[in-house]
């Protein structure tokens, strides 16, 4: 048996958890075989020797290829009426599992690829179907997960939290919560504004963690800084873009938008959890900016 057939034969062992990650993924039997048949010709391609887990590898690739398909289905929905594509993304019906799995994994899952199921997942954002198909579903961790979307794990996790409560009917009103989040955002740019030391420890969790993303073109490698006095310090050093600032949404999160001459070029993103900053993504990568889930508040 030759390299390639030995690598087919390992390929095929993993198809059905592909198919079962790409199918609840597309909610489309047909697409779910294209993203399979997509993560075998990406994995023909590859060094095969140097991927420890390939059960793993793969599940990402295809988890990278669905959320490329889904957003891709997403633009020709937003398209106008006239030049939509005349196939409809119903979900289809749910595929048959495994005839040697018992009765309780069967129910199982029966349930979990229910067309209930997929159409309350049609409604979800492309980067939260995928937060909790894998995680819910398949138990990849979030760090894998924020790998793919291009996000923070703390993201990731919030990406599936959201989804989780459509799936389960469950959709509190966020009003009260992001309010609270927002107020601690606010607090952080006044103190930032004032150059108030003190006040911007107090908003700040003692193990605040602040990552940079200045991209390909930047000005330096993406860097990590941790801890509030740190934090504080730097945050300081924000204050003249602190004063001509857009408050904004990035996937339910609060976010500040900095522009220089009239252009954004830097969005921050603040995780805040029982009323502290306990992490802050800033993208400073031009090349980022435009997929950003963003929403700007005119408050």
């Amino acid at each position: 048996m030759d390299g390639i057939e030995f690598l087919a034969e390992r390929f095929e062992e993993n198809r059905t958890q592909l198919k079962a990650v790409a199918y609840r993924m597309l909610g489309s039997t047909s697409e779910a075989e294209d993203a399979v048949q997509e993560a075998w010709i990406r994995l023909s391609r590859s060094d095969s020797r140097a991927i420890e887990n390939l059960g793993g590898w793969l599940t990402t690739v295809v988890g990278r290829v669905c959320l490329d398909m889904l957003r891709s289905r997403r633009s020709r929905r937003e398209a106008p009426l006239d030049t939509q594509a005349p196939e409809a993304h119903a979900p289809e019906p749910v595929l048959g599992t495994q005839p040697d799995a018992d009765p309780e994994q069967r129910a199982l899952m029966a349930e979990s690829v229910g067309l209930a199921m997929l159409v309350v997942l049609e409604t979800l954002d492309p980067a939260e179907r995928l937060a909790f198909v894998l995680h819910d579903m398949f138990a990849v961790p979030f760090d894998e997960i924020a790998r793919i979307v291009d996000r923070t794990p703390a993201a990731a996790r919030q990406l599936a939290s959201r989804a989780r409560r459509r799936v389960q009917g469950v959709d509190p009103d966020p009003g009260p919560d992001l309010t609270r989040k927002r107020e601690v955002v606010d607090a952080f740019l006044a103190a930032a504004r004032d150059g108030d030391f003190e006040a911007l420890v107090a908003v700040l969790d003692p193990d605040v963690v602040v990552r940079s993303d200045f991209g390909a073109g930047g000005v330096g490698a993406p860097s990590l800084v941790r801890g509030a006095a740190v934090v504080a310090r730097q945050a300081m050093m924000f204050a003249p873009f602190a004063r001509s600032s857009q408050r904004a949404l990035v996937d339910g999160n609060p976010a500040v938008i900095s522009t220089r001459e009239g252009r954004r070029f830097s969005v921050m993103i603040f995780t805040v959890e029982r009323g502290k900053v306990v992490e802050m993504s800033v993208i400073n990568d031009p090349a980022r900016l435009p997929d950003l889930d963003l929403t700007v508040l005119n408050d």
